[in-house]
């Protein structure tokens, strides 16, 4: 009773799912280490991570990409 789950959040849940290596590949468009953004991103990211396309090197697993979509689907969180 009263208990609120807070959903993801970009530092401690988002950020960290990027690898130094998908930043890189991706800074000709985007900052993925920026909330601002991978906010502004987010639903283009998201078609990305559920079509297998990103990141370049093989799709993440389903866990990660309900994370990604809990965030982007839940206010984006700072």
């Amino acid at each position: 009773m009263g208990g609120q789950e807070a959903g993801p959040s970009f530092e401690s849940d988002i950020k960290p799912l990027f690898r130094d290596k998908d930043r890189e590949r991706m800074e000709w468009a985007f900052d993925l280490s920026r909330y601002e953004d991978v906010k502004d991103n987010a639903e283009g990211i998201l078609q990305r991570l559920e079509d297998g396309d990103m990141p370049c090197d093989g799709g993440w697993p389903e866990e990660r990409i309900a994370t990604f979509r809990r965030w982007s689907e839940g206010g984006m969180a700072p």
